[in-house]
């Protein structure tokens, strides 16, 4: 059998890897874009075959598949279209969308790869030749029915966005956010100092430390909910520019209803299909909140290298989960990894939403965003990465931290900061006067005060408990 075959399009002949299931138009794209060697994401790729399928259920319901149109089909070809389109949905064809990242702007080289992968499914579903240059199932005709990339290759990275932070990233900050309240529960009762600019501050609990840093996922979950519902609106139905020409009325509503009922999600027909079409304004501000869920990540990880620095020469007042020796050289050294590793991502993330923001800013003209592929491939990059550092975060890292309560406690009453308590007996300026001491005879505040018949001692016990100063007080 030869290597190639020969396909056809409106430009004419092209060879195309003999077994492939797509056509001339995938294999053009191929050989003009060179460029990087990324094919879109996987889950963008099945988000496409989605949409088709909701296309095709939409024209089935609507009469058009099947009616007086160029070559109707019969009710057996529909259900091959169906069928195809749900085994692209479900990532049986991954290896056959090869098309890179830095394409066409508005997505037709990858449509078209979708178009011809289903058509020729649904040839070979059917018994019949995919190889024939006859497509009773057509890829334009009956794939793409109602249908432009200007419209439907959007709605696909709208789908794909939103059913990534729904299924992937939304549980696994709620994982995070319930392991750092687990360890905030644990530690409620460990005291320790706390540091303003890195400088010694009042005390406070280890718990509620670690508290705030499980309230900061917890309204990272926010966050990611709302980067969700800012592509929740769906550009399909306007076909070309916004107009909805060549196509029905109701197809724009009948296909996000279909895609709502298949995912779960709230999607719907955008209110405006000329903005649908031409902007993508919701694609910039959901990147914007997986950016400063980005900002959260690397603060609370920053956060826990701190803490857990060390073993015998820095904070140490968390255990980290020793993962993997730390140096090349120096025999018995353990690192913060996975610390590192969530900084790292936390910093691509940041990276990837300039990226986003250039594209949305300056990608749209009049009637279409040029810069489609790669915000669509960035974003689900970052959702990916974002996931995934996360969920090893938690299995590697905050499950198994410990509490090193000696080292938290021992430096409490050494904190010059425990004069602030004397506030409300002795004044500011004496209070300052005595730290000042303090730190220059190396002495404790405790100390000095009991030297200086500061305070009766049961009052000065009770203003320098340590406990007491973790809560208000009326």
């Amino acid at each position: 059998m030869s290597e190639y075959r020969t396909e056809h399009d409106s430009m004419g002949d092209v060879q195309v890897p003999a077994e492939a299931y797509y056509g001339a138009q995938t294999q053009r794209a191929v050989d003009n874009f060179p460029i990087s060697g990324w094919p879109l994401p996987n889950d963008l790729i099945h988000a496409m075959g989605l949409v088709k399928y909701a296309a095709a259920v939409a024209n089935r319901d609507l009469g058009k598949l099947t009616g007086s149109g160029k070559n109707p089909l019969n009710d057996a070809q529909v259900q091959a279209l169906l069928d195809a389109c749900r085994e692209v949905s479900e990532g049986k064809f991954d290896a056959e969308f090869p098309v890179d990242v830095f394409q066409t702007g508005s997505g037709t080289s990858s449509n078209m790869n979708v178009n011809e992968v289903i058509s020729n499914r649904a040839i070979e579903i059917l018994g019949d030749d995919r190889f024939s240059q006859e497509k009773p199932v057509h890829p334009n005709d009956h794939v793409n029915m109602g249908q432009s990339t200007n419209d439907t290759f959007p709605t696909a990275i709208h789908v794909a966005v939103a059913k990534s932070i729904q299924d992937q990233l939304i549980p696994a900050l709620e994982r995070f956010t319930g392991s750092l309240a687990k360890k905030a529960a644990e530690w409620d009762k460990i005291i320790k100092i706390g540091r303003t600019h890195l400088a010694d501050a009042t005390p406070l609990r280890l718990g509620q430390e670690i508290g705030g840093l499980a309230r900061q996922l917890e309204l990272s979950v926010g966050r990611a909910e709302r980067a969700r519902d800012a592509v929740l609106e769906l550009p399909v139905g306007g076909t070309a520019v916004g107009s909805g020409i060549n196509t029905h009325p109701e197809f724009g509503g009948r296909v996000s209803r279909v895609l709502a009922d298949e995912t779960g999600i709230a999607f719907a027909e955008a209110a405006n299909h000329f903005e649908g079409n031409a902007q993508r304004d919701g694609l910039v501000e959901c990147h914007g909140q997986l950016r400063a869920i980005a900002s959260t990540l690397f603060n609370v990880s920053n956060n826990i290298r701190w803490l857990g620095s060390g073993p015998r020469c820095g904070f140490a007042e968390i255990v980290l989960p020793d993962r993997q020796p730390g140096s090349s050289i120096m025999p018995g050294k353990v690192n913060p990894v996975m610390c590192e590793s969530m900084m790292q991502v936390a910093a691509r993330v940041m990276g990837n939403d300039q990226t986003i923001a250039v594209s949305g800013a300056g990608g749209g003209q009049f009637q279409l965003n040029i810069m489609m592929p790669v915000m669509g491939q960035t974003t689900l990059e970052s959702i990916m990465l974002l996931t995934k550092v996360t969920d090893a975060f938690v299995e590697f890292c905050s499950d198994d931290m410990q509490a090193h309560a000696e080292n938290c406690e021992a430096a409490v009453e050494k904190s010059l900061s425990m004069v602030t308590s004397l506030n409300p007996y002795i004044g500011y300026e004496k209070a300052a006067a005595i730290a000042k001491e303090a730190f220059k005879t190396g002495k404790t505040i405790r100390e000095l005060c009991r030297e200086q018949n500061v305070l009766p001692e049961a009052d000065l016990n009770k203003a320098l408990d340590p406990m007491s100063m973790t809560e208000p007080h009326a």
